[in-house]
Parts: structure tokens; C-alpha cells; sequence
């Protein structure tokens, strides 16, 4: 679902069902830094979410453009590191050229197979 404002209401009809959690950070937009870790914190809050073991992949957007942030200023600004509960990966992406995308939903799909198999055990 978008990030903006009018969309992100509906965020939380999906938290019930959903396997996983892709979350897009535009990392060259450093003023949105604290918005994003305010909607990350809400999200993470969820009761739908809150006690789940859901894997969350952090797609670092627009790596290609000057002065983005890397991901280990990400990790640090949003506090990813305190995420304990739920598996998570962080991943610099390009969207425009794809580049970084499939790896990453690879990491996704790998954790929510393993989750759901284990399950099943």
C-alpha cells in the first residue's frame, strides 16, 4: 500500500491475513526519516502484528541517487536493530533498474516458507 497519508488508513485491513511485510523506504528523502519511523513504530504496535512472527523486508529505495542514505544509516535511524521479534532484512534497491529486488524477495519468500513449514511440523 502507498505511504501516503490518505492511503495509510488501510493499512490495517491487511495486517489479519498478511504473511509478510514489505516496507519501501525512500532512502534519499532524509526529512521523512522520523515519519517513517513513526508509521514503522504504529505498524510494529499493531495488535494484528504485534505478537505475530512475521518477516519484515525493508526495501532501501533509490540507492542510485546522490546523498541517499545507506542502509546502515536506515538500520539506525528507524532503530531496526531493535526489532527482536520478528526475522527482518534490509535491502538497497533501485526500482527504476531492478536492481537489488530479487534478492530481496527471495529473503522473503525464503522466511515465509520456513515460517509456515515449521508450522506445519
Amino acid at each position: 500500500m502507498s505511504g501516503h497519508d490518505r492511503h495509510r488508513s488501510l493499512w490495517e485491513h491487511y495486517y489479519k491475513e498478511c504473511h509478510g511485510i514489505i516496507f519501501i523506504i525512500d532512502s534519499s528523502d532524509k526529512l521523512r526519516l522520523v515519519v517513517v519511523k513513526e508509521e514503522l513504530d504504529m505498524l510494529l504496535q499493531h495488535p494484528d502484528i504485534a505478537g505475530r512472527k512475521l518477516p519484515i523486508l525493508f526495501l532501501a529505495n533509490k540507492m542510485d541517487l546522490p546523498d541517499s542514505l545507506t542502509t546502515v544509516k536506515l538500520v539506525s535511524g528507524l532503530g531496526l536493530e531493535k526489532i527482536q521479534n520478528k526475522p527482518w532484512h534490509i535491502r538497497a534497491t533501485n526500482a527504476v533498474t531492478g536492481e537489488g529486488l530479487q534478492p530481496a524477495i527471495e529473503w522473503l519468500t525464503d522466511q515465509i516458507r520456513d515460517i509456515y513449514i515449521n508450522k506445519r511440523q
